[in-house]
C-alpha cells in the first residue's frame, strides 16, 4: 500500500498514520469560541471554559495488526491534567525527559462505539517526539480489547480507507 502524504507531498510505502487535527471537544466550538476561548497549536490545546480549563497534549498510538509487520499508528490528542499538562509543557524541549501521566481519550476513533474518556497511561520520550499512549487494560470497551488482542490487516486497511 503507498500513499501521497499530505504534509510532505512524497510517495510513501507504507501505510498513513490515522491522525486527528484536534481534539473532539475543540472541535465541537464555533468558530468565535475556538477564537475566544481556545488555543491549539500542533502539540497543545486549552480550552477555558466559564467553569474549568481542558487541557490536551498531542500523542501517538500504534494498534497491533495481527497478520502484518507493521501496526497502524494514531496521531490523537490526550486530556491531562493541570499538574501533568504543565509538567509537560515545561519539558517540552528537554530531549531527555521521560515520565508518564494519566490521561483520557479525547477522540472518537472511527469504527467503534465512542472512544471518549478511555483511560490511557501517556509516556513520555527521550528525543522529543510525541508521547506514546497505552490504553489501561482493565477498561472495558472494544478499542482496548482490539490494542491488546490486534486486528486483522484487512480491518486495518478499511480504516485507513475510511470504510
Amino acid at each position: 500500500m503507498s500513499f501521497k502524504c499530505q504534509i510532505c507531498g512524497e510517495i510513501h510505502e507504507d501505510w498513513p498514520a490515522l491522525t486527528f487535527d484536534a481534539p473532539l471537544g475543540y472541535s465541537q466550538l464555533s468558530n468565535e469560541d475556538k477564537n475566544s476561548i481556545a488555543e491549539l497549536d500542533s502539540d497543545f490545546c486549552i480550552i477555558r471554559h466559564e467553569n474549568q480549563i481542558d487541557r490536551f497534549v498531542r500523542c501517538t498510538l500504534t494498534q497491533k495488526v495481527n497478520d502484518h509487520n507493521d501496526g497502524l499508528d494514531y496521531g490523537i490528542w490526550v486530556s491531562l491534567s493541570q499538574k501533568s499538562f504543565d509538567d509537560y509543557k515545561e519539558n517540552f524541549d528537554n530531549e531527555n525527559h521521560e515520565t508518564g501521566y494519566f490521561g483520557y481519550l479525547s477522540n472518537n476513533i472511527p469504527g467503534y462505539p465512542s472512544t471518549l474518556n478511555i483511560y490511557l497511561n501517556v509516556f513520555t520520550q527521550k528525543g522529543n517526539c510525541r508521547p506514546i499512549v497505552v490504553p489501561q487494560s482493565t477498561f472495558a470497551h472494544i478499542f482496548v480489547t482490539d490494542y491488546y488482542n490486534g486486528i486483522s490487516r484487512g480491518e486495518a486497511e478499511r480504516r485507513i480507507h475510511g470504510v
